[in-house]
């Protein structure tokens, strides 16, 4: 069997240089600024290829599994969404563990755009994930993670349309997530911000943008806003956030919400400005994350992310940028070869683990077929 190559997830920014340090890209804003010349304000770069020394080595599934599969250890932000005493208490649980997916990225480095049909299956204690690429072109990643014990279920349709802003790129990330908590009969449905990839004036990576987290059942509603830092990245607006909780029905605000994704992130009572409290502490909760393990070898399916790519990431790893090439390359005319067999047969491809469906109104919709996610071969602490 070919490498099984899993990586160090991104930890807080503090600590992210362990995540990456056999990685690091030298001259990287000149060759970025180099690679990026001859590209239009507006293009759409669904279709483009990065080299692999732009790659880290992990794909976009693994990326996008680890933002809610991995943290810290003790902390389980999901199974604590059913103990709020009120559905207010709730959806700031909820606001918590959405603010805890948007995870810090190193500047100059990307995942590899997921093939058609990859998958990426883990299991943290009670909790399983399944993500599968369901679209290539355009990227469409269907998710679904479940805690069978606790009775909750996550179901994710993620999109995104990176365009060329000038200053740099904004992954728009369309799409949305659905978290179920089956004991209290509550589905919250919200958005995620945009990635913003910014090389001028100063080089950096952001999370922008305005996410809506509503309780489709109590109409509560929190709005986040992803402040985008100013041109210079001087002052306090970098990686702040800043929100507030209300009531759809009365449009009473209930609480505040203000901080940084990055550190904390604060919860004040509306009214009662004596009462401030944290609710998100980015250190407590993503920091020392643990690398995934394979438990049974056997078992991983030949769709794995880090099977189909893990020749390229232990390239990469290593400093080997001709087998890095040559592997991606690999993967990539196999792609090809596979779509144009398809053709010749006349043969659509479905996938595996999803219902999927879109329309112009609605976009993507992502169904799973099963109920619940099945114990992965793969685990991490």
């Amino acid at each position: 069997m070919a490498n099984i190559v899993l990586t160090k997830p991104f930890a807080t920014i503090d600590n992210q240089s362990d995540s990456d340090e056999n990685y690091k890209i030298p001259n990287i804003l000149q060759q970025v600024l180099s690679l990026f010349k001859n590209i239009r304000l507006g293009s759409d770069l669904s279709r483009f290829k990065l080299p692999p020394s732009f790659n880290m080595p992990k794909s976009q599934l693994q990326w996008y599994g680890e933002c809610v599969y991995s943290t810290s250890t003790g902390v389980d932000l999901i199974n604590s969404l059913n103990n709020g005493k009120t559905s207010l208490d709730r959806l700031i649980s909820v606001v918590a563990w959405s603010i805890s997916t948007t995870r810090p990225q190193r500047f100059g480095v990307a995942p590899y755009n997921p093939i058609l049909g990859e998958t990426h299956h883990v299991s943290k204690g009670n909790l399983n994930v399944l993500l599968e690429q369901v679209s290539h072109h355009p990227l469409v990643s269907a998710f679904h993670a479940t805690d069978q014990k606790a009775n909750i279920e996550i179901i994710v349709c993620h999109f995104p349309v990176p365009k060329f802003v000038g200053s740099g790129v904004e992954a728009y990330m369309h799409g949305k997530r659905e978290v179920r908590l089956h004991n209290h009969g509550e589905t919250y449905e919200m958005n995620c911000p945009n990635f913003l990839f910014r090389f001028l004036p100063v080089p950096g990576v952001e999370w922008v943008g305005n996410v809506t987290i509503r309780c489709i059942e109590t109409d509560l509603v929190a709005e986040l806003s992803y402040i985008k830092p100013s041109f210079f990245g001087l002052g306090g607006s970098r990686r702040r956030i800043k929100g507030k909780i209300f009531d759809s029905h009365t449009m009473n605000v209930l609480y505040k919400i203000d901080g940084h994704w990055d550190s904390t992130v604060t919860l004040k009572d509306a009214t009662n400005n004596a009462e401030v409290r944290v609710i998100y502490d980015a250190k407590q909760v993503i920091s020392g994350l643990h690398t995934p393990f394979v438990e049974d070898p056997q078992s991983v399916w030949p769709t794995e992310s880090a099977l189909v790519w893990g020749e390229l990431s232990q390239a990469i790893i290593n400093n080997e940028w001709e087998k890095a090439r040559e592997a991606k390359n690999n993967v990539e005319e196999t792609q090809r070869s596979l779509v144009r067999e398809r053709e010749s047969k006349g043969e659509i491809w479905v996938p595996k683990h999803f219902i999927v469906t879109h329309n112009n109104e609605d976009g993507w919709k992502c169904s799973p077929i099963q109920k619940w996610v099945p114990d992965a071969p793969i685990v991490t602490l």
